[in-house]
């Protein structure tokens, strides 16, 4: 799994926790490993299950189905410049989206490994909010599967 700085948007403006979903999806559409209709499950598996998604305080990551339009695996960051409400006892506000695509079981799985390593690293999650550098937040991912 590759991420570069077009998969990282800093400081978006979102309504709501579904346009934050939204906005996140957009990321991976744009890279073509998800398709409209995978953005579409995301804020239907929200809508239905609630707010799950929010793994930790100030970050959720929203996934669907492989077969609801997953194209290849990945994720993409997205932090607001405003934190939004999902709807979670106590991990809201939302700061981090970070959506996720796997194609198949193995793969969604091997997704959740990155991530869950990544966030297990309170430096990287640190810079995961703080910084201003794209470049640097995709960097953690990719350093991560390199080494």
């Amino acid at each position: 799994m590759d991420i570069d700085e077009s998969l990282v948007k800093l400081d978006a403006h979102a309504d709501d926790a579904e346009h934050a979903i939204r906005l996140a999806g957009e990321l991976l559409v744009d890279a073509g490993r998800a398709s409209a209709v995978y953005v579409d499950a995301m804020v239907t598996a929200y809508r239905e299950l609630g707010p799950y998604v929010v793994i930790a305080p100030r970050i959720a990551m929203p996934h669907a189905r492989p077969e609801h339009g997953a194209l290849r695996e990945g994720i993409a960051v997205l932090r607001l410049a405003e934190p939004v409400t999902f709807g979670h006892p106590e991990n809201d506000p939302v700061s981090v989206v970070i959506p996720l695509a796997g194609v198949d079981a193995d793969a969604h799985i091997a997704v959740l490994r990155t991530l869950s390593s990544v966030l297990m690293d309170p430096g990287a999650v640190t810079t995961i909010l703080e910084s201003d550098d794209a470049t640097e937040i995709a960097s953690l991912f990719t350093t991560l599967q390199k080494g």
